[in-house]
């Protein structure tokens, strides 16, 4: 028995557009699932799909705002007509805001509370709440389901700078293991990754200079981290599939994965 293998699946994964989110789009082609690929930018939309096609992958793009329950209703009912009924969901919004960043010029009591809202929405009702009000339901109808919601390591030690992000990532372990409870008996299971360090769009400006060179923040990092790196998006394949599967994980939910390096072990 192959525990990985998701032929016959049809998984979501919102905000694949992304660079982590992508990677884990990818992956659940290669083992077999017809992949919804959502996000706000068709091009890279359409780029994605393209790459699982060419691997011998099943993947349809569908425009959708994580944010707005309307466009994801929207996007729910297209995937039904086209791909069938989502039986894996990956919530992969999310992000950061030069906004909500404490930095020399921006105290924390300077950030303005439109902002704090904006980016928590992103990552909170965006990134867990409005996408599982949507689909969730369905799955819990139909008596299966794997919900995998990204967290951060920021969720569990709260960084500098990024103070914003890291209550919200916290507030998506919290909802996230909620859920887990509240769904256990219907045949849903919902679980969350925890991904160290990847440089992305999101956070690439705190990493690196204009030069190229690592930042002082990359070199705090790396030296917090044991594996003394970065993680490559297609690290956090493995746990996904792992979460994903109803073979492999069937009696797992409300568990939280770190694929970090480490860094999360690491003290003094």
């Amino acid at each position: 028995m192959n525990l990985f293998d998701l032929q016959g699946e049809v998984a979501i994964v919102i905000g694949a557009t992304g660079v982590l989110g992508g990677a884990l789009a990818d992956g659940l082609g290669a083992a077999g699932a017809k992949v919804a690929v959502l996000g706000r930018n068709a091009e890279r939309g359409e780029a994605r799909v393209k790459a699982i096609q060419t691997k011998g992958g099943t993947a349809s793009f569908f425009n959708c705002d994580a944010i707005s329950r309307c466009s994801l209703a929207e996007a729910h009912e297209q995937i039904e007509a086209k791909l069938g009924s989502p039986t894996i969901l990956v919530n992969a919004a999310g992000g950061n805001a030069p906004q909500v960043t404490v930095t020399a010029e921006r105290a924390f009591e300077q950030i303005q509370l439109a902002d704090w809202q904006a980016n928590f929405d992103l990552n909170l009702a965006g990134g867990v709440l409005l996408p599982c009000q949507e689909f969730g339901p369905a799955m819990c109808k139909r008596g299966r389901g794997s919900i995998i919601n990204i967290a951060s390591v920021s969720a569990h030690l709260p960084l500098s700078r990024v103070v914003t992000y890291s209550a919200a990532k916290a507030a998506v372990l919290s909802l996230s293991q909620f859920l887990a409870r509240e769904w256990a008996t219907k045949g849903v299971r919902v679980n969350t990754l925890t991904p160290g360090f990847f440089p992305a769009e999101q956070n690439r400006k705190l990493l690196f200079n204009e030069d190229g060179s690592p930042t002082a923040r990359t070199k705090s990092i790396w030296g917090h981290t044991p594996m003394n790196r970065f993680g490559e998006s297609h690290e956090l394949i493995g746990a996904c599939l792992f979460l994903a599967s109803h073979k492999a994980s069937s009696f797992v939910t409300g568990t939280d994965i770190r694929v970090d390096g480490g860094f999360l072990s690491q003290t003094i």
